[in-house]
């Protein structure tokens, strides 16, 4: 049986220092993402990280491909708010906290980036 894994994107850039850099760290882990097998079942995007999900954000391409493979892209909602993209949602769904830990808790492998 495969694992049950799960993806948690908690900024829009990857790893601490420049945000440049972090950018486009970024776009290289989702587009190498795209092309893993097998891929995660769901990705929760919370805090900076659901501006990702956004309609001008640089990773759309990538994002679009995920899901359009069927990887579940999940956005907290109260990120969404504070952020104002609730209404710029490209690709993905909001939801709420309880759904965040539920998804965590179930999960097999929880990757955070």
């Amino acid at each position: 049986m495969a694992q049950r894994r799960l993806v948690v994107v908690n900024s829009e850039v990857l790893g601490d220092g420049s945000s440049e850099l972090g950018a486009k760290l970024m776009g290289s882990f989702l587009r190498k993402l795209c092309t893993a097998s097998p891929k995660p079942e769901v990705m929760l995007f919370y805090n900076s990280g659901v501006k990702l999900l956004a309609e001008d954000s640089h990773v759309l391409d990538a994002l679009m491909i995920l899901s359009d493979a069927g990887v579940d892209l999940v956005a907290c909602g109260t990120c969404a708010g504070y952020y104002g993209i609730t209404d710029r949602m490209a690709v993905g769904r909001i939801s709420d906290m309880a759904e965040v830990v539920g998804r965590m808790l179930e999960s097999e492998a929880v990757v955070t980036v």
